[in-house]
């Protein structure tokens, strides 16, 4: 029995994009997206006004970071969920799994819900447009120069699944957090 590979990592991700996460971000407040369920959650902040050691992102708006390993690990708002989700699928105008471009930064975080929302959608679309060009021989290749050296050799399916798996793992904490949100009555 022949399987197409690439065929059921694109509907391993497009399943759970279309069936389960991305209609849930529907909606989505920028009061939500800003919500701190608990004091001192990370989140993205204006340029400047961070209280966390480290400052991500080129724009207006930054992205709450430490080094790890951290004493407990941060909440994180949604804000700071979906920036994070945007770096997985990467800059929509790079090439994902070709060349230098691969590691091109996001070009800014938004300040608004919608506008986060549409980052994610067209990096999402981007990455799944790339990864339905791979192929077989695509998804068997080694990342190369596009990851760490420690995984150069390993296939690129690798990389494909450790994406797939940020997704659906954040996608579902950010649904929680939409959750807690509307039950909490704020």
């Amino acid at each position: 029995m022949d399987i197409d590979w690439n065929a059921e990592l694109v509907d391993q991700l497009e399943e759970h994009w279309h069936g389960q996460l991305r209609p849930r971000l529907d909606g989505l407040s920028d009061e939500e997206y800003f919500w701190q369920p608990v004091r001192g959650c990370w989140t993205l902040s204006r340029r400047g006004e961070s209280s966390a050691p480290i400052s991500l992102g080129t724009g207006e708006f930054t992205m709450d970071y430490a080094e790890p390993p951290h004493d407990r690990e941060p909440v994180t708002t949604i804000a700071w969920r979906l920036a994070h989700l945007i770096d997985v699928f990467g800059n929509p105008t790079a090439s994902h799994f070709d060349g230098p471009r691969a590691h091109d930064p996001v070009d800014g975080y938004s300040g608004t819900a919608e506008g986060a929302l549409r980052q994610l959608d067209e990096g999402h679309d981007a990455w799944v447009r790339d990864l339905r060009s791979l192929g077989a021989a695509g998804l068997a290749r080694p990342q190369g120069a596009i990851s760490p050296p420690q995984y150069a050799d390993a296939p690129m399916v690798k990389r494909i699944m450790h994406t797939h798996r940020e997704v659906i793992h954040h996608g579902a904490e950010i649904c929680l957090l939409r959750d807690l949100y509307l039950w909490n009555g704020s």
